[in-house]
């Protein structure tokens, strides 16, 4: 019986390379000379911090088409609310999301139920998603609609086997 998985993943590899690129064009660019503005890669946050708000939304800006160029989707990137830093300063928290939550596991399943496809079911492991189906057409069909609906995480499919 024809399977495939559905993770959500984060290459933190490339994530790192994005941070440091985000590093070295800030360092450079003339709008952020006096600022002391940084971006710091701590486990599975990244801390954004210079002398505004504004300022910070431009770290953001920066990291983001950084991330962008590097393949890293957007969606595994979470925004806490910009807080006030010692010295008048502003800093923002970034958290990576990896891994398919319960809640996002079940609303998953419930999408692919929904799709009436005969002999096609979905079961949950641990931070993955399994399906399995008689066809191997109809767990294309499943692929195909996953990909084109938000669910506001980064889908990846692997492990397809017949």
């Amino acid at each position: 019986m024809p399977t495939f998985d559905v993770t959500s993943e984060v290459d933190m590899q490339e994530v790192r390379n994005a941070v440091d690129q985000a590093t070295r064009e800030i360092i450079n660019r003339f709008d952020f000379k006096g600022t002391n503005s940084s971006i710091e890669l701590v486990d599975e946050s990244i801390t954004l911090e210079s002398a505004s708000e504004d300022r910070v939304a431009a770290l953001r800006q920066v990291l983001e088409e950084k991330m962008v160029r590097r393949n890293v989707s957007l969606k595994a990137l979470s925004y806490e609310d910009p807080e006030d830093a010692s010295g008048g300063r502003s800093r923002q928290k970034v958290m990576l999301t990896a891994g398919i939550s319960s809640d996002k596991a079940k609303e998953l399943n419930k999408f692919i139920k929904a799709l009436g496809l005969k002999g096609v079911s979905s079961s949950t492991q641990g931070e993955q998603l399994r399906v399995q189906g008689k066809k191997r057409d109809d767990l294309q069909g499943v692929i195909t609609e996953l990909k084109n609906n938000d669910f506001d995480i980064p889908l990846q499919f692997g492990n397809f086997r017949d």
